[in-house]
């Protein structure tokens, strides 16, 4: 009898760890949380969302880039909602997870729920878009581009290509998300060059929200209540490639009744660039997965890394795009 009793004891007990082990298995499919014994990072990373084809072409670059270096990814899409962002770091705080990374919405609000990461002692990495936080102790190191020379760059191509012009050059922007980093710095960056010659004159500047539906319909305002313009400046190519159904829907050419100048570089702006409708293309990588999980596994290893970490980028003309769209990877 007594054995009997401590028989199934044993087996109320296996039972009991094996509905435990099947309790766990269950839900997030990405792995344990950080701080488990088998050695294995794990990265909690918000997403902005998918807005664009940058946006997609990032998101896969760090999804592949983390199996590839055997960093277990919890992964969120926050849908351009700077509270789906909040409520995921905050997540992945009690998660525990080894480090979190994520592309802020915007660049403000974010140091109570940095802080909270810092009090449980857990490193933040910035990928693509800063925060406009005062005290950087928040977070170890921001990698992406440098989205006020990505104006610059326009702002020097429009320049050169009406240096031999002295008619007024009436320009309208359509800008990103706003709030967000590269909206604030992309025109920043282009105001600064092109605001030492009088005659550019931005006569319309409004968001486009990155999107392509909303490049279209606010281009379409803009040709209606200004029938005089020269050049469009799109903070990335997709609210181009919005613009450009819009251009096109008023019956005038793209590229040559208007000028384009986008930002970013993917493969349907590429085209559009080679095929004339984009006259100019700044690039913004979006390929940052390699880059964030090195600097991943230094921070969580408790290495210095730079405070600032740079993407190498570069500009296309039509001649150029055609180059290189063949071999072009997003």
């Amino acid at each position: 009898m007594i054995v009997f009793k401590r028989m199934s004891a044993l087996l109320l007990a296996g039972v009991t760890i094996m509905a435990a082990a099947g309790c766990g298995s269950g839900g997030d499919t990405t792995a344990s949380a950080g701080g488990a014994d088998d050695g294995k990072i794990t990265m909690g990373f918000a997403q902005v969302g998918a807005e664009s084809g940058w946006r997609t072409a990032n998101t896969k670059s760090i999804q592949e880039s983390a199996k590839a270096a055997g960093i277990e990814l919890k992964f969120s899409d926050a849908q351009q909602k700077q509270e789906n962002q909040i409520k995921a770091i905050r997540s992945y705080i009690q998660q525990k997870v080894d480090v979190i990374a994520f592309s802020p919405v915007v660049e403000s609000g974010w140091d109570n729920v940095l802080k909270e990461a810092q009090t449980a002692k857990i490193p933040v990495i910035l990928t693509d878009r800063a925060v406009d936080s005062a005290d950087t102790s928040l977070y170890k190191t921001f990698l992406g581009s440098d989205f006020v020379e990505e104006g610059r760059k326009a702002g020097k191509w429009l320049v050169e290509e009406y240096k031999d012009s002295t008619d007024t050059v009436n320009i309208v922007e359509l800008q990103g998300t706003t709030g967000s980093a590269p909206a604030n710095d992309r025109k920043a960056g282009f105001a600064e060059v092109i605001g030492a010659e009088s005659k550019f004159k931005v006569i319309a500047s409004q968001t486009g929200d990155f999107t392509r539906a909303k490049g279209k319909e606010v281009m379409e305002a803009f040709l209606k209540s200004n029938p005089d313009i020269d050049v469009l400046y799109a903070h990335n190519d997709d609210m181009g490639l919005g613009a450009i159904e819009a251009i096109e829907g008023a019956g005038k050419v793209p590229g040559k009744d208007i000028k384009i100048i986008t930002v970013d570089a993917v493969k349907d702006g590429m085209q559009a660039l080679a095929d004339g409708k984009i006259n100019f293309i700044v690039e913004c990588s979006p390929i940052l997965g390699p880059q964030l999980m090195d600097l991943a596994k230094k921070v969580v290893a408790g290495e210095q890394v730079p405070a600032r970490v740079l993407t190498e980028e570069t500009t296309f003309t039509p001649e150029q795009a055609k180059a290189a769209l063949p071999t072009r990877p997003y």
